[in-house]
């Protein structure tokens, strides 16, 4: 594949693949000496951080402390957290809520200290916010530091593959206004998010199609728990309306669930009731419907104060009504929606992979933080914690072996472009397995049904590799780069497509193999945690296996 054998420098000294809470820290936090490119799919502030709501867990308040915040972590965790990353998590919040702050970082205030507020799960008020817009708060700090810094230069561009030799990531294959190149560098990070766009009804946004999970898999890292997943319980459920999430901080103030009857059925399924785990909340949900043969579930907020509400929450208040709904005279239709997924690529304390060069941070990593389910806001601060970890990041400035493949060096060539019938499949593709998803691996699951998903999402996958446009696709010379922006949305969703298909089949994959109901993972058939099964999952290339924490 190479041309040559020299020794060179990259083109950067490290590439930042994400543009969400994660990518922009972690850009912030690496040496300034670095030249840093953040590679990121759509324009700055479209992330699925900027749809973040409920707010950064810390504990800060004189009544809380570390202990109590690892405590409640581990609970939620289901015996899956890996305890020296959440001690990390907790023992730095801190210091990373305090660099927000001197950024500029607006957090609710009460008096002169920072407001805090209860989350599910949580024992103690330490959930920090910005209003219910606190994700679009800290992204919009983050830019601006980020477009301050000459040493940090942002491409827009599709992420496609990772490039690696000798055994190393060094650099990627990017897709830039229609222009194929390779692109080298010292170390590469994955921050691209995760994959709730392989669910029919997810809160998250259409990026999030699982990109660098999908691109790490391919390039033979190690994957772990992909089948855990976080079904937030409370979506905004209207015809032709988005699946708006409703915080979790809402029923933190006060707000219920209620049935048709305005019956409170959360409690009938765990003491704590609407302030239970949220893989609990969701089922509960889950199961009421069904046990109801349909029919609908409120949040009613009518019992918070209409001041509070519009103060807390304006952002929700002001979409809810934008649909019909006035929360402050009328319960909100709720159902649940994939949110988060706990699974991602291995990354160790320092957020190395099990591939060298590479790095992972956010929700595309498993950390080990979150186990089997996530305690609501800890996200957003493993965004920070981990990306810090990067602050004394060297990369790798070359090597012998490594190939001229460079923007500037590549060859033109003719890119392909998909047919009618192919462009109408992939389309086809694209609707459908959402629907299956949610059918087979969503808030319950059961080994015939993922035997079933499983058989047809290796067939799509088989007959997606046979088209004439993936076959070039995957042919194409090492330097190809000729540009052509008519065919740049047609290998984006191609690509997007590819990265869906793969990450679908490792998740139900990972799915099956968890004989047991364990957090975000619920099995009908096997309703119960097994003690024997309190271990991770793996997944190299091919190989699906147990493997025990700490490992």
């Amino acid at each position: 594949m190479p041309d040559s054998a020299s020794t060179h420098l990259p083109d950067f000294d490290v590439l930042v693949l994400g543009g969400g809470a994660a990518g922009l820290y972690t850009a912030l936090c690496l040496p300034p000496k670095l030249r840093v490119g953040l590679v990121t799919k759509e324009p700055l502030a479209l992330s699925a951080s900027d749809w973040a709501q409920g707010g950064i867990a810390a504990a800060i308040a004189p009544e809380d402390s570390p202990e109590l915040h690892i405590a409640d972590t581990l609970k939620a965790g289901a015996g899956l957290c890996e305890p020296a990353a959440v001690r990390l998590l907790v023992e730095q919040a801190q210091q990373c809520v305090q660099a927000l702050v001197e950024m500029g970082v607006g957090f609710d205030r009460s008096g002169d200290s920072l407001a805090l507020t209860l989350e599910a799960a949580h024992s103690r008020r330490r959930v920090l916010h910005a209003a219910d817009t606190t994700g679009r708060a800290m992204v919009t700090t983050l830019i601006a530091q980020v477009l301050a810094r000459p040493n940090i230069q942002i491409k827009q561009a599709f992420g496609l593959d990772l490039w690696v030799e000798q055994g190393r990531c060094c650099g990627l294959r990017l897709l830039e206004q229609g222009k194929l190149s390779w692109l080298r560098a010292g170390a590469v990070v994955l921050a691209t998010g995760g994959g709730g766009q392989i669910y029919a009804q997810t809160t998250n946004p259409p990026l999030s199609t699982g990109d660098g999970v999908a691109m790490a898999w391919r390039a033979g890292a190690a994957l772990r728990d992909l089948e855990f997943v976080q079904f937030h319980p409370t979506a905004l459920t209207l015809p032709n309306a988005p699946r708006f999430l409703i915080s979790e901080a809402v029923r933190g103030e006060g707000a219920h669930l209620v049935d048709a009857a305005g019956y409170r059925f959360a409690f009938d399924y765990h003491p704590a009731g609407e302030l239970a785990p949220r893989d609990v909340v969701s089922r509960a949900i889950f199961s009421h419907l069904l046990a109801a043969d349909g029919g609908s579930v409120w949040l009613d907020l009518r019992s918070i104060p209409a001041e509070r509400i519009e103060h807390r929450f304006p952002n929700i208040v002001g979409v809810c009504r934008q649909w019909g709904i006035d929360p402050l005279t009328q319960p909100i239709p709720v159902s649940p929606a994939a949110h988060y997924w706990m699974g991602g690529v291995v990354a160790d304390q320092a957020s190395r992979t099990s591939l060298p060069g590479l790095y992972a941070v956010g929700e595309t990593a498993s950390t080990g933080v979150h186990g089997a389910n996530r305690l609501a806001s800890n996200s957003l601060l493993e965004c920070l914690v981990f990306g810090a970890q990067l602050a004394n990041l060297q990369p790798e400035p070359g090597w012998a072996g490594m190939s001229e493949r460079s923007e500037k060096s590549e060859k033109s060539g003719k890119l392909p472009t998909l047919s009618q019938p192919e462009s109408a499949q992939i389309q086809a593709w694209r609707q459908a397995l959402p629907q299956l998803m949610w059918q087979s691996a969503g808030i319950c699951r059961e080994q015939a049904t993922l035997d079933q998903a499983i058989a047809q999402v290796k067939s799509w996958r088989q007959a997606f590799g046979e088209l004439d446009f993936s076959q070039q696709m995957l042919a194409l010379p090492a330097r190809q780069a000729e540009a052509d922006p008519s065919v740049h949305a047609a290998i984006r969703s191609w690509g997007e497509l590819r990265n869906l298909l793969d990450i679908s089949m490792l998740m139900l994959q990972s799915a099956a193999f968890r004989t047991e109901s364990r957090g975000g993972h619920y099995r009908s058939d096997y309703p119960q945690p097994d003690p024997a099964w309190r271990l991770h999952t793996q997944i190299q290339g091919n190989d699906l296996r147990s493997v025990p924490l700490g490992e």
